[in-house]
Protein backbone atom coordinates (compact mmCIF):
# COMPACT_ATOMS: atom_id res chain seq x y z
CA UNK A 1 0.00 0.00 0.00
CA UNK A 2 1.61 3.54 -0.98
CA UNK A 3 0.63 7.05 0.09
CA UNK A 4 1.80 9.87 -1.72
CA UNK A 5 0.78 13.42 -2.83
CA UNK A 6 1.12 15.87 -5.47
CA UNK A 7 1.04 19.90 -5.79
CA UNK A 8 1.98 22.36 -7.98
CA UNK A 9 5.04 21.63 -8.10
CA UNK A 10 5.60 19.55 -5.27
CA UNK A 11 5.67 16.30 -4.35
CA UNK A 12 5.57 14.44 -1.45
CA UNK A 13 5.96 10.73 -0.58
CA UNK A 14 6.09 7.07 -1.48
CA UNK A 15 5.51 6.66 1.77
CA UNK A 16 5.38 2.41 2.06
CA UNK A 17 3.15 0.54 4.40
CA UNK A 18 4.78 -2.21 5.50
CA UNK A 19 3.33 -5.01 7.51
CA UNK A 20 -0.25 -4.99 6.46
CA UNK A 21 -2.50 -8.21 5.62
CA UNK A 22 -5.55 -9.60 5.79
CA UNK A 23 -8.01 -9.73 8.86
CA UNK A 24 -9.62 -6.39 11.01
CA UNK A 25 -7.16 -3.47 11.95
CA UNK A 26 -4.08 -5.00 9.63
CA UNK A 27 -4.88 -2.40 6.75
CA UNK A 28 -4.03 1.38 6.74
CA UNK A 29 -5.89 2.57 10.18
CA UNK A 30 -6.52 6.20 10.96
CA UNK A 31 -3.91 5.88 13.86
CA UNK A 32 -0.84 4.40 10.79
CA UNK A 33 -2.21 6.97 8.84
CA UNK A 34 -1.54 9.64 11.15
CA UNK A 35 1.75 8.21 12.43
CA UNK A 36 2.93 7.48 8.96
CA UNK A 37 1.92 9.99 6.54
CA UNK A 38 0.07 13.20 8.10
CA UNK A 39 2.80 13.54 11.39
CA UNK A 40 5.85 12.95 9.30
CA UNK A 41 4.39 14.21 5.82
CA UNK A 42 1.62 16.19 5.69
CA UNK A 43 1.91 18.91 9.08
CA UNK A 44 5.21 19.41 8.51
CA UNK A 45 4.46 20.49 4.49
CA UNK A 46 1.91 22.73 5.62
CA UNK A 47 3.44 24.38 8.46
CA UNK A 48 6.18 25.00 5.79
CA UNK A 49 4.28 26.44 2.83
CA UNK A 50 1.12 27.88 4.94
CA UNK A 51 -1.72 28.44 2.56
CA UNK A 52 -3.11 24.91 0.75
CA UNK A 53 -6.07 22.72 0.75
CA UNK A 54 -5.74 18.91 1.25
CA UNK A 55 -7.14 16.80 -0.80
CA UNK A 56 -8.16 13.09 0.22
CA UNK A 57 -11.18 11.20 -0.64
CA UNK A 58 -13.53 9.34 2.05
CA UNK A 59 -10.89 6.49 3.04
CA UNK A 60 -11.76 5.24 6.39
CA UNK A 61 -8.69 6.84 7.87
CA UNK A 62 -9.10 9.65 6.00
CA UNK A 63 -12.75 10.22 7.82
CA UNK A 64 -11.95 8.94 11.53
CA UNK A 65 -12.50 11.66 13.99
CA UNK A 66 -9.10 11.65 15.07
CA UNK A 67 -7.89 12.62 12.14
CA UNK A 68 -10.47 15.36 11.03
CA UNK A 69 -9.92 16.27 14.67
CA UNK A 70 -5.54 16.46 14.19
CA UNK A 71 -6.07 17.71 10.45
CA UNK A 72 -8.74 20.74 12.32
CA UNK A 73 -6.45 21.10 15.26
CA UNK A 74 -3.02 21.48 12.47
CA UNK A 75 -5.18 24.21 11.04
CA UNK A 76 -5.53 22.27 7.82
CA UNK A 77 -7.83 22.96 5.54
CA UNK A 78 -9.32 19.91 3.90
CA UNK A 79 -11.37 20.03 0.43
CA UNK A 80 -14.77 18.72 1.25
CA UNK A 81 -15.41 15.57 -0.69
CA UNK A 82 -18.94 14.44 -1.41
CA UNK A 83 -19.74 10.75 -0.75
CA UNK A 84 -20.42 8.93 -4.68
CA UNK A 85 -18.27 11.22 -6.08
CA UNK A 86 -16.49 10.79 -8.82
CA UNK A 87 -12.60 10.36 -8.39
CA UNK A 88 -11.19 13.58 -10.07
CA UNK A 89 -8.30 13.35 -8.06
CA UNK A 90 -5.01 13.83 -10.32
CA UNK A 91 -2.90 11.81 -8.06
CA UNK A 92 -4.68 9.29 -9.86
CA UNK A 93 -2.98 9.78 -12.87
CA UNK A 94 0.34 10.15 -11.47
CA UNK A 95 -0.33 7.05 -9.78
CA UNK A 96 -0.41 5.55 -13.56
CA UNK A 97 2.65 7.13 -14.71
CA UNK A 98 4.52 5.55 -11.29
CA UNK A 99 3.03 2.21 -12.65
CA UNK A 100 4.36 2.81 -16.19
CA UNK A 101 7.82 3.29 -14.13
CA UNK A 102 7.41 0.00 -12.50
CA UNK A 103 6.92 -1.98 -15.56
CA UNK A 104 10.00 -1.03 -17.38
CA UNK A 105 12.14 -2.45 -14.16
CA UNK A 106 13.95 -5.46 -15.71
CA UNK A 107 14.61 -7.65 -14.18
CA UNK A 108 11.48 -7.47 -12.31
CA UNK A 109 11.54 -7.63 -8.36
CA UNK A 110 11.53 -10.56 -6.18
CA UNK A 111 11.50 -9.74 -2.79
CA UNK A 112 10.17 -6.52 -0.67
CA UNK A 113 13.25 -5.34 -0.20
CA UNK A 114 13.25 -5.00 -4.15
CA UNK A 115 10.06 -3.98 -4.68
CA UNK A 116 10.62 -1.44 -2.42
CA UNK A 117 13.83 0.38 -4.12
CA UNK A 118 12.00 0.23 -7.44
CA UNK A 119 9.02 1.90 -6.32
CA UNK A 120 11.10 4.75 -4.60
CA UNK A 121 13.29 4.63 -7.80
CA UNK A 122 10.25 5.17 -9.98
CA UNK A 123 9.08 7.75 -7.82
CA UNK A 124 11.84 10.20 -8.06
CA UNK A 125 12.12 9.32 -12.01
CA UNK A 126 8.74 11.01 -12.77
CA UNK A 127 9.43 14.49 -13.62
CA UNK A 128 8.34 17.07 -11.80
CA UNK A 129 6.38 18.63 -14.46
CA UNK A 130 3.86 16.10 -14.21
CA UNK A 131 2.63 17.23 -11.16
CA UNK A 132 2.94 20.90 -12.30
CA UNK A 133 0.47 19.61 -15.46
CA UNK A 134 -1.49 17.10 -13.14
CA UNK A 135 -2.53 19.98 -10.81
CA UNK A 136 -3.19 22.56 -13.96
CA UNK A 137 -5.95 20.51 -15.25
CA UNK A 138 -7.84 20.75 -11.93
CA UNK A 139 -9.98 23.95 -13.66
CA UNK A 140 -10.80 21.38 -16.83
CA UNK A 141 -11.94 18.15 -15.04
CA UNK A 142 -14.38 20.18 -12.75
CA UNK A 143 -15.49 21.83 -15.70
CA UNK A 144 -15.82 18.03 -17.51
CA UNK A 145 -17.78 16.79 -14.64
CA UNK A 146 -20.06 19.98 -14.94
CA UNK A 147 -20.43 19.66 -18.83
CA UNK A 148 -20.81 15.21 -17.78
CA UNK A 149 -24.11 16.62 -15.23
CA UNK A 150 -21.62 14.36 -12.32
CA UNK A 151 -21.42 11.63 -15.02
CA UNK A 152 -18.66 9.74 -16.48
CA UNK A 153 -15.68 11.93 -18.01
CA UNK A 154 -12.30 10.85 -19.47
CA UNK A 155 -10.59 11.73 -16.65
Amino acid sequence: MLWGAIGHNQVLGPVIFQGLGPGPGNGVTAQRYMDQVLHPHVLPFFQAHGNWVFQHDNARPHTARATQDLLHRSGIQVMPWPALSPDMNPIEQFWDLLQTQLNRVVPRPTTVADLDRAVRQAWTNIPRQASITLVRSMHRRCQAVIDANGGHTRY
